[in-house]
């Protein structure tokens, strides 16, 4: 199992959400995506690619103006 951070930091919506799909697409099962946005969208975008891949949101922090989301590919 491997941790990857992705960060698209500044990034304005669809970008954050496509991708996190392509790195996702680049994963084993079981490897952990850190994504960190900027963009307040993705709090919507990215839980619902989420529910079309069928990939485990295992946590979302909200610090300020980042969002770091926590994805457990499977």
């Amino acid at each position: 199992m491997t941790e990857k951070i992705l960060n698209l930091r500044g990034l304005k919506c669809p970008l954050p959400a496509l991708r996190t799909r392509k790195a996702l697409g680049a994963m084993q099962p079981g490897d952990i995506l850190l994504v960190e946005c900027t963009d307040p969208l993705a709090s919507i975008d990215i839980p619902n690619l989420l529910n079309q891949t069928g990939d485990t949101l295992v946590q979302v922090q909200k610090d300020k103006k980042l969002l770091t989301f926590r994805i457990r590919k499977t």
